[in-house]
């Protein structure tokens, strides 16, 4: 503001309206991208970053190593990490190899239902992941991992992960520290951590997403400090944050699958890749579970941005949970038909009625692409008309570019979910 009244008395009052209106464009620009700021912190660091920082070992290694881990050059969310040994001590490339999807139709406009559960388990975790639906700004896929990944360290440099449990429990391992996980708990997990997995039995199940866009909560939740709002549907309380730090001082021959574009690279650390002995800052992993969702329900049916829970500039991910339905005298709950113009809509049933669709079983996966109107099935709206509330549990992803139909979905496709609006 002191800017401002300089420019008034220098160049005049039209001038620095001018000037306040571009300072405000400026700073609505800025807070339009203000992701979820959570300032955490674990293990010990200096009180000044970018400052010497002793370790009380000495020896061959009489400081800790700084690394400043953040996203979207120096402009994003990040954090500070300190390392008992170089994090850039790359032994030997061993191998590299495409894991790109093989896309069966790239034009899609049939109306698809896919049979999760007919994904076949796998011992790896990165062999059992199969990419179903993809364009560039998202891959979404299903997993049924048998083991633990613990034989490796894997590392996505292209993209944001987000694992949603369907089945199964355990921790996720990373060197921000660890996370207890269950079922119905969405894994946040940014570009660039390194990570294992704990898995307590053999019997898992997961959704997954590759984001090549930051995911946030919905901008629309928070204020401009970026806070969670009242009218949030969670709040900073809901979150899993990282615990339990694990710090590992041992050089050796320490192998890290790292994924970019489309290609695996089998790289060989001379240092294992959890010795952080303390961050600080606000990127790191978190988890959410979907039952701490607390819907948002209204006199009459609302559209599906109040279920949103996630947000990127590219699709948004939605949690439908149990609810009270609409209460007007004459509320038909079921959603009315709507037209698919600008996106293409994904759902992933988890559990309860489904109440919107017929013959509808966990794990099934519907696609609605762009350009055909879509509702609830014959007879769903007729249904719905009286019932108090819905015990329907699952996540929808919509996307603003078409997806692409890859191979391993064409398998599991039933073929027939197209003609299921026809009476």
């Amino acid at each position: 503001m002191t800017f401002i009244l300089h420019c008034q008395i220098l160049l005049g009052e039209s001038v620095s309206v001018y000037l306040s209106y571009f300072l405000h464009l400026s700073l609505s620009i800025n807070n339009f991208f203000i992701p979820m700021p959570i300032y955490h912190k674990l293990g010990k660091f200096p009180q000044k970053r970018h400052t010497q920082f002793k370790n009380p070992k000495g020896g061959k290694h009489p400081f800790y190593y700084e690394q400043l881990f953040g996203t979207e050059g120096f402009s994003g969310m990040s954090s500070l990490l300190y390392h008992v040994h170089r994090p850039t001590m790359v032994k030997e490339i061993v191998k590299s190899y495409s894991v790109a999807p093989k896309i069966a139709d790239g034009k899609n406009i049939k109306a698809r239902l896919l049979e999760g559960f007919q994904i076949e388990p796998a011992d790896d975790f990165l062999e059992s992941r199969k990419a179903l639906l993809v364009n560039s700004d998202v891959h979404l896929g299903l997993a049924a991992p048998r083991k633990s990944l613990k034989n490796y360290f894997y590392k996505n440099a292209d993209a944001d992960e987000m694992l949603f449990i369907h089945k199964g429990s355990g921790t996720l391992r990373t060197m921000m520290g660890n996370i207890k996980f269950e079922y119905g708990d969405y894994l946040i997990i940014p570009r660039g951590i390194i990570y294992q997995i704990d898995f307590d039995t053999k019997d898992n199940r997961l959704l997954y997403l590759e984001s090549f866009s930051p995911i946030y909560t919905p901008k629309r939740y928070r204020n401009h400090f970026g806070q969670l709002l009242e009218h949030s549907p969670f709040c900073e309380r809901d979150l899993k944050l990282p615990k339990s730090l694990e710090t590992n001082d041992r050089k050796g021959s320490f192998l890290m699958k790292i994924k970019k574009e489309g290609m695996i690279h089998e790289v060989v650390y001379a240092s294992h890749p959890f010795d952080v002995v303390g961050w600080d800052g606000y990127n790191f992993p978190y988890g959410f579970s979907i039952h701490n969702f607390e819907p948002i329900t209204g006199r009459v049916h609302l559209p599906p941005p109040v279920h949103q829970t996630f947000e990127t500039d590219t699709y948004v991910v939605c949690s439908f949970c149990p609810r009270l339905y609409d209460y007007h005298p004459k509320s038909i709950p079921a959603p009315y038909n709507h037209s698919n113009i600008d996106s293409d809509e994904v759902l992933y049933y988890v559990a309860g009625d489904f109440m919107s669709r017929n013959d509808i079983k966990q794990g099934h996966i519907t696609l609605h692409p762009k350009g055909i109107p879509h509702g609830p099935a014959p007879g769903a709206m007729e249904r719905s008309i009286g019932q108090k509330e819905t015990q329907e549990l699952a996540v929808m992803v919509d996307t603003f570019k078409p997806l692409m139909v890859t191979e391993a979905a064409l398998k599991i496709d039933d073929g027939k979910y197209y003609k299921s609006w026809v009476e």
